[in-house]
């Protein structure tokens, strides 16, 4: 009988295209998913990977088997959806993944309800990029996960996952307190064309919207300094070394130097919750989802 853990080497191994992908996907060492491999090549009787300059691909016997490995893992997730169902409660382990100002502004509400309302479910967090953890529900590490988009950039969701709305999150230009522009009640984007930017690291999803909505106004960025915690953007500014975008979710307090601009145009990130489809039913997903709702309503009440 084919191992359930061994085919999902071997799917991660056709999603990820090498074996450290697989590795890093799985969370265990190369060595892990190399030893798995041999061993369901000697239970199938013929061999799954074949070398390919300094990395390795499937065989033809690999991808049929991935396919099938593939509904194999979706039908597991099915079943233990149902079994989760017919239960009627939340147990076992809830896997979270979310970006740092969620896991700030959201997640303690949220864990502490969960862990109320449901005493057998084990809610397990990671903080993650939404890229990062969109990913990881994808592949199955992850059961939840917290992804943003931008009003005027949407991030694209895979066709396998489902998501629900949380809240609208504003955000402010965050200023030394001696910028000339310090003390107006309202600025739009535009007005910094001659300023230099703190920002996210390059490739993540918010550095690319901030590039993409400088460069909608005509403005060509000049990305100066690079950071990847809000906090460490802020204390940047208090020393005048730019300017920065800062949501309000989980922002928590501003240095004494920063002075906070509302932004004409309304800035806004929409965040929102996404689970596989295929795990839609099952309750601790469903708490999961309804817990970071109710805390996703506190926190926008606190922002009126």
């Amino acid at each position: 009988m084919l191992n359930l853990e061994r085919l999902r080497t071997l799917d991660a191994l056709a999603r990820h295209g090498s074996v450290s992908g697989a590795a890093d996907g799985l969370h265990v060492t190369t060595s892990a998913v190399s030893q798995q491999m041999a061993k369901l090549e000697r239970e199938v009787g013929q061999p799954l990977l074949a070398k390919n300059g300094r990395g390795v691909r499937l065989t033809d016997a690999g991808r049929l088997l991935a396919d099938h490995a593939a509904r194999i893992i979706s039908q597991v997730e099915l079943a233990q959806a149902d079994v989760e169902a017919q239960r009627g409660r939340a147990v076992g382990e809830l896997r979270i993944g979310a970006f740092p100002t969620a896991m700030r502004g959201l997640l303690p509400a949220a864990l502490t309800a969960l862990c109320a309302d449901h005493p057998e479910l084990r809610p397990r967090v990671r903080e993650l990029e939404p890229e990062e953890s969109m990913a990881a529900v994808v592949r199955g590490d992850l059961d939840l996960a917290l992804a943003i988009d931008w009003h005027n950039k949407r991030m694209p969701v895979p066709a396998e996952l489902d998501r629900v709305h949380l809240l609208d999150d504003a955000a402010d230009i965050a200023v030394p307190a001696d910028h000339p522009l310090a003390d107006r009640a309202g600025i739009s984007l535009a007005d910094f064309a001659d300023d230099e930017w703190i920002s996210w690291n390059e490739g993540q999803f918010c550095h690319e919207w901030l590039v993409f909505t400088l460069r909608g106004l005509g403005v060509e960025p000049r990305i100066a300094h690079i950071a990847e915690e809000h906090h460490t953007q802020l204390a940047f500014v208090e020393a005048g070394l730019g300017v920065c975008v800062t949501p309000r979710l989980g922002r928590g307090p501003v240095p004494a130097g920063v002075r906070l601009l509302p932004v004409c145009e309304s800035v806004r990130r929409h965040v929102y919750a996404v689970w596989r489809t295929d795990a839609a039913r099952r309750p601790s997903v469903r708490a999961g989802v309804a817990a970071l709702q109710a805390a996703a309503a506190q926190a926008a009440d606190g922002a009126c």
